[in-house]
């Protein structure tokens, strides 16, 4: 079966299935637009499945206690945030919050919810390999869930189209249980959290959560879909932007969060924060950027309230202190509560990286297989990595001052699907012959505990892309979504 053999109507019904079911982008005209989506899923091997579920809920416990080792974040990453300007905020917002020194070391009164999302890649040559770690704004639980519910949907619906372009006919579909998941373990928190406050607010509603957003985003049904599970589960859900809570915070008895008309609120998670912008207010007028609304986060982190992500998960999934995990010895890791066999599981899986300096930049222009690497700053989301022989260049343009905001990265190169996939973007279909696969996998800590029914796992999430782009990203490049099947 060749694409013309596909009729429209199958992709007519598909793409009104993701419309109908969430898994879509807000237009400006208040319309929606699916996802793009591959039209059958990927395979991997079981075997490597089976490995990331065995290590990903150890870097998410390793995650987890690093960002409570407050002197170690401090000290670690203060060249880092020397030469990064958010990441100077978040390090200063860092030590309001527990102490400038040890001798006046302090815990606020947040509980740390821990949310994140490892996302790997299967390199032909090395195997699984961490590309980074997501620790705010870690989304898209749903839209994974989604997608291996809709994969199911065809293969029910359009058999024939289906068997044709699913990959490995012989293997079977993932359970996928994101939604489900990461709804549980906000629900541990927020009645955690209600628990507490039980005497003082026996007359009050349901628990509430928090969702911070960005303002006019498009990205938001699979907000809504996390929403609507957990309001299914008893949990009031609101949205507000940081703009909106610089003014409508404030404090109750016994370092109760209150949030003006709403009342008490039980948990806090962030999908926005992760750059400037999100704390951005012109009219402000500032003398130091995005002081306030970046204030406004230390504020929230003050009660007694579960927050995802804190000021310290957010330091402690940085770019930078993956760089320090790969590099320090396994046997350091016993500082944060992992056996030399559980650190070991979790170098088995982090790509080399190196830090900038002068002899790594001599080494590069001298020595190195230049297409093998790939420099980050500490940016999240899409169009932060340099590639190849641009390398070279960027390099040349960095001061002294700056090499500390960047890292190399040993460059993954995936495998690619054996067959054929048929995309669908905008309505449209069309064959890519090269496609490669992204895979993050969530889990959920709850004050330093597994929180979810799979000892922390929560599910996952596939990207798929041309192995000749370089930008994945659902939202921002050329990426689609994507499903996940296991063989022998």
């Amino acid at each position: 079966m060749n694409i013309e053999a596909v009729s429209q109507q199958v992709i007519q019904d598909a793409c009104e299935w993701a419309i109908m079911h969430g898994v879509a982008f807000k237009q400006a005209d208040n319309t929606a637009r699916h996802c793009p989506f591959s039209l059958a899923p990927i395979a991997i091997k079981r075997k490597t499945y089976e490995h990331l579920l065995e290590v990903t809920p150890l870097i998410t416990r390793l995650i987890s206690n690093i960002s409570e080792d407050h002197d170690f974040l401090q000290s670690s990453l203060s060249d880092m945030a020397r030469a990064e300007p958010f990441f100077e905020r978040l390090m200063s917002l860092h030590r309001q919050a527990h102490g400038n020194n040890v001798e006046d070391r302090q815990n606020p009164a947040r509980l740390p919810l821990l949310l994140m999302r490892t996302d790997f890649m299967d390199d032909r040559q090395h195997g699984a390999r961490v590309i980074e770690f997501n620790g705010i704004a870690a989304g898209m639980g749903p839209f994974g869930q989604r997608t291996t519910e809709f994969h199911d949907y065809i293969r029910q619906q359009w058999p024939d189209v289906f068997t044709h372009w699913q990959e490995n006919s012989d293997s079977r579909a993932a359970e996928n249980q994101a939604m489900e998941q990461l709804t549980n373990a906000i629900v541990i928190a927020a009645k955690d959290v209600r628990s507490h406050f039980q005497l003082d607010d026996k007359n009050a509603s349901s628990p509430t959560f928090l969702m911070v957003v960005q303002k006019d985003e498009d990205n938001v049904y699979d907000q809504h879909l996390l929403e609507v599970a957990l309001q299914k589960q008893g949990i009031r859900t609101i949205r507000r932007t940081f703009e909106q809570l610089s003014s409508q915070l404030s404090s109750g008895d016994n370092q109760r969060l209150l949030l003006e008309g709403v009342g008490a609120i039980d948990v806090v998670y962030l999908r926005a924060g992760y750059q400037f912008c999100d704390y951005e207010a012109p009219e402000l007028n500032e003398p130091v950027c995005c002081h306030t609304l970046s204030e406004t986060r230390l504020f929230i982190e003050r009660h007694h309230v579960a927050v995802n992500a804190t000021i310290s998960q957010q330091l402690a999934t940085s770019k930078s202190m993956q760089m320090l995990l790969t590099i320090m010895p396994a046997e350091d890791y016993s500082r944060w509560g992992l056996s030399l066999n559980e650190a070991e599981l979790v170098k088995s899986v982090l790509a080399d990286m190196k830090p900038i300096n002068p002899e790594t930049i001599e080494w590069f222009e001298d020595f190195a297989d230049k297409q093998e690497w790939v420099l980050k700053n500490q940016g999240e989301g899409g169009g932060h990595c340099i590639f190849g022989s641009d390398i070279s260049s960027k390099l040349s343009q960095l001061s002294p001052e700056q090499y500390d905001a960047w890292a190399l990265m040993q460059r993954l190169y995936p495998h690619e699907r054996e067959k054929p996939t048929l995309a669908v973007r905008d309505g449209q279909m069309s064959q890519v012959n090269n496609l490669v696969s992204e895979i993050g996998l969530f889990t959920a800590y709850y004050q330093g505990k597994p929180a979810t029914d799979f000892d922390g796992y929560a599910g996952y999430l596939i990207r798929s892309k041309p192995a000749s782009e370089n930008e994945g990203g659902i939202h921002s490049g050329m990426g689609i979504l994507d499903s996940l099947t296991l063989g022998d």
